[in-house]
């Protein structure tokens, strides 16, 4: 009986940046997601195939996120599962992670894994399953709760990138993407430290690429995430879908400082 009830216990993958990059209190973050989307772009934007947006501590970035998830409540009971594409920042490895977690949690609740699709990848020699990826990486879990402001019920694929080739990522995405009900998200920041007018420069430049599907020319000093958002452009080129930018600014127009600014776009992909 005792062997049973372990054997039946759900494997969770805690949140580690609650109270760090977004609050830890359920109210406090809501209300906080609440008054993003209230002055967000995008709200008119059609049902999307994929979104980018970024991951930085939502002093920073979340008004910028919050324009790439605007559109969703409105489609809210039409997507049914998120492929949520993130980079490794602490922890190297070749390839693409998934994780052996059953949930993922945040301060507003459990998000159920869809196990089923990353058994499905499993056999990929890209594919790996590293727990150790995910045990203190904060950029596919900032964007946990803007999903689950916007969305009724999904299940979700957490997938991180470690050093991979867009082929790799694409590969994967289109095993996973279903024409219904499918959402992808690729979570990149822009340009990291560089003064004001540098990064609105080079962020023009990247936004400029993401637009045009260009996905051989990214690189890690125009987005973090490139590989994932490589990976998504050749999906979006051969799927024919259209890329928008939503928004594009830098921390020097949320926080004011102008001398080391990070960059942040959202952008909107769809038939």
């Amino acid at each position: 009986m005792v062997f049973e009830k372990l054997h039946k216990m759900k494997i969770m993958q805690k949140a580690v940046v609650a109270g760090t990059f977004y609050p830890a209190d359920a109210e406090e973050l809501a209300a906080m997601l609440q008054k993003f989307f209230i002055e967000a772009q995008g709200q008119d934007q059609p049902l999307p195939q994929a979104i980018v947006a970024p991951h930085a501590g939502y002093v920073y970035s979340g008004p910028i996120a919050a324009s790439a998830y605007a559109c969703l409540n409105r489609v809210r009971n039409q997507i049914k599962r998120v492929i949520v594409v993130a980079p490794s920042h602490r922890y190297p490895f070749t390839g693409i992670a998934t994780s052996s977690a059953d949930v993922f949690a945040t301060p507003l609740g459990e998000i159920l894994i869809d196990r089923a699709a990353i058994r499905k990848i499993a056999a990929l020699p890209q594919i790996t399953q590293l727990d150790a990826a995910f045990a203190s990486e904060h950029s596919l879990e900032v964007q946990l709760p803007f999903l689950q402001m916007q969305l009724q019920d999904f299940q979700l694929i957490p997938l991180l990138v470690g050093m991979a080739t867009p082929k790799e990522v694409a590969e994967v995405l289109a095993m996973l993407w279903a024409e219904e009900g499918t959402l992808i998200v690729v979570s990149s920041d822009l340009s990291h430290y560089h003064n004001y007018q540098t990064a609105q420069k080079i962020d023009l430049l990247t936004a400029q690429k993401i637009l045009a599907l260009d996905y051989n020319t990214l690189d890690g000093e125009q987005a973090c995430g490139y590989m994932g958002l490589q990976g998504l452009l050749w999906l979006a080129k051969q799927k024919g879908w259209c890329a928008k930018c939503l928004d594009l600014r830098n921390s020097g127009d949320t926080m004011g400082e102008k001398d080391h600014v990070v960059g942040y776009g959202a952008f909107h992909f769809a038939k």
